[in-house]
C-alpha cells in the first residue's frame, strides 16, 4: 500500500504542534536543528533516534558537528511529508 504524503493544510496542523521543527524551503520535509552540551551527548542522542527510526523503518536525514545534531524528515516513497515523518518528530522531540 503506498504511503500518502500530507496535505498542505495537514502539514501545517502537524507543523503548529511540533515546536522546533520547521518546513524545508522547498516543502517536502521538515528540519530542526539540536544542541548538547558537547559530542558525547548529540552522539548519545543519535544513538537513541537510531534505534527509534529503525523500529519505525523509518530513518532520518542527518548531520553532525560536534555538539550539533541536524535532522531532515521526509518520505521518500510519497514524495515529500507522511504521518511517518510527523510521528518520528514527535517521538524525537519527547526525547528531550
Amino acid at each position: 500500500m503506498p504511503i500518502a504524503r500530507l496535505t498542505d493544510a495537514e502539514c501545517d496542523a502537524a507543523l503548529a504542534a511540533l515546536p522546533g521543527w520547521t518546513l524545508r524551503a522547498d516543502g517536502l520535509a521538515i528540519e530542526r536543528t539540536f544542541r548538547f552540551a558537547d559530542f558525547v551527548q548529540a552522539f548519545g542522542f543519535m544513538a537513541r533516534v537510531a534505534i527509534l527510526a529503525e523500529k519505525a523503518d523509518h530513518h532520518p536525514e542527518w548531520f553532525n558537528v560536534y555538539n550539533r545534531v541536524e535532522i531532515t524528515l521526509t518520505t521518500h516513497d510519497a514524495g515529500g511529508l507522511s504521518r511517518r515523518d510527523i510521528t518520528l518528530a514527535q517521538t524525537i522531540s519527547a526525547m528531550l
